[in-house]
């Protein structure tokens, strides 16, 4: 997700971090850093100069709360500016499970609609509702068969009609259809693609809406389009009133940073984005958790989160348990490791534990090589007993060179995942611990970012 940007931004907070004392050179270099990493990422220039001139106000004539730092408190901001700029609070999508609700996707063509309606699809399935899909799009030759094909694998069933040119027809009966099925609480429904200057086609979607009466209209944008997103926000805003959008593409797009700025700056919520291609690959759009993320700080809520929908009823609960009380174990990231090269990517889910992502590197890479990576953990995660995988401390010395003979590793790859490991289990009891401390910042510590105060 945004891998450069979160790169960027990462070293610069890094920088503040190390340095012996953050006075007011150390404060300037540090928002060149970020105004730079934020051009870079394609954001609106406007919005970078904001943002940046913001930070330098609070970080440097803010009144300090005490028991607070100056370097605390400027990560803070960023923290809190990047935050407000990518709409402050999370809005979850609410449907009610008693009756059907409508969701209806548009968007123009190629932005990933049929993917997006997928996984979605899985998204409320998981979560108890059970979904049918209506194939809306009669212009585009085989959207029927993608949507088919792409909804097989979760047993959701998708209704269509080859035959029928009428877009809007083809929905009146697919509304009907599940409506008598009486067993489908939540109707998904894919339209053609179109382009904001298309007036025939954007007045066929008013159509479509009348018909469908949507719970609400969901505007799938492609993130590598950049500040563009924003034109299109807005134009398809006009028609018909959006209710949220969908970013995808969003993993690894050097414009993704211009495209999340640019739809959240029209008041438009974001509900999701999709980083994968894999079902799983969506996240809901959470602006704490999605800044946490950028900046590196984990986010201990979506771990847990992840580790409910990835891993085993019988796991799940003892891993859930685990992160809450800080007592992570090599035995529970030897589970995770193997469910998640099962469920979906480990690079995300290992970037969501704080002190994790240096073991893997740029998550890029990490995509990258897939299996050989995660299979080299497992292996040196093998090559432990029972009493290492629950006690790293006792493995040194001769127990390293044993495990690293057995696993088919280095010596260094070994260390190198027992250091990092020790990080992860600090900053989750620094998380706890900074949660219960009474000399915490006003307000609270925000979701992911206790491990920067300590």
């Amino acid at each position: 997700m945004l891998d450069s940007l979160s790169l960027s931004l990462r070293n610069a907070i890094m920088k503040i971090r190390g340095a012996a004392i953050v006075d007011e050179k150390i404060i300037n270099d540090f928002i060149q850093d970020l105004e730079n990493a934020l051009l870079s990422a394609d954001v609106n220039l406007e919005l970078v100069l904001n943002v940046t001139e913001q930070v330098r106000e609070k970080a440097l004539k803010d009144q300090v709360p005490m028991g607070v730092s100056r370097r605390d408190y400027t990560l803070k901001v960023i923290y809190d500016e990047l935050t407000r700029l990518l709409g402050k609070r999370h809005v979850p999508l609410r449907l009610n499970p008693n009756e059907i609700s409508v969701l209806m996707f548009i968007g123009i063509q190629g932005s990933g609609k049929t993917t997006s309606i997928g996984k979605v699809a899985n998204y409320f399935q998981k979560r108890g509702y059970k979904v049918g899909v209506i194939g809306g799009d009669t212009f585009r030759p085989g959207a029927l068969a993608q949507l088919q094909q792409y909804n097989a694998p979760i047993n959701v069933e998708v209704y269509g009609d080859e035959k029928e040119k009428k877009s809007s027809k083809v929905i009146k009966n697919g509304l009907n259809y599940f409506k008598e099925k009486k067993n489908v609480n939540l109707v998904l429904i894919d339209t053609a693609g179109r382009h904001k200057e298309e007036k025939s086609l954007l007045k066929e979607m008013q159509e479509i809406a009348k018909i469908a009466k949507p719970t609400e209209i969901i505007l799938v944008v492609d993130a590598t389009i950049g500040q563009q997103a924003r034109a299109q926000a807005d134009a398809f805003n006009r028609t018909t009133p959006i209710g949220s959008i969908i970013l995808t593409k969003l993993d690894g797009s050097a414009k993704g940073g211009g495209a999340v700025s640019a739809v959240a700056i029209t008041g438009a919520k974001i509900r999701f984005y999709g980083d994968g291609e894999k079902i799983q690959d969506l996240e809901e759009f959470n602006p704490t958790r999605f800044v946490g993320s950028l900046l590196g700080m984990g986010d201990i809520e979506g771990l847990i989160q992840s580790v409910n929908e990835a891993f085993d009823e019988e796991d799940t609960a003892e891993l859930r348990d685990a992160f809450k009380k800080g007592k992570l174990t090599l035995r529970h990231f030897k589970i995770q490791l193997e469910s998640a090269s099962k469920q979906s990517s480990i690079g995300k889910l290992v970037s969501k534990i704080p002190g994790m992502s240096a073991l893997t590197g740029k998550q890029p890479i990490l995509e990258a090589e897939g299996q050989k990576n995660i299979k080299r953990f497992i292996a040196i995660c093998n090559s432990m007993t029972e009493e290492e995988l629950d006690n790293a401390r006792v493995i040194k010395g001769r127990r390293i060179q044993r495990i690293s003979k057995g696993s088919g590793t280095s010596p260094q790859e070994v260390k190198l995942l027992l250091n990092q490991f020790n990080q992860a289990v600090k900053q989750l009891k620094m998380m706890r611990k900074m949660r219960g401390r009474r000399g915490a910042p006003p307000g609270g510590i925000p979701p992911g970012l206790e491990g920067m105060f300590g």
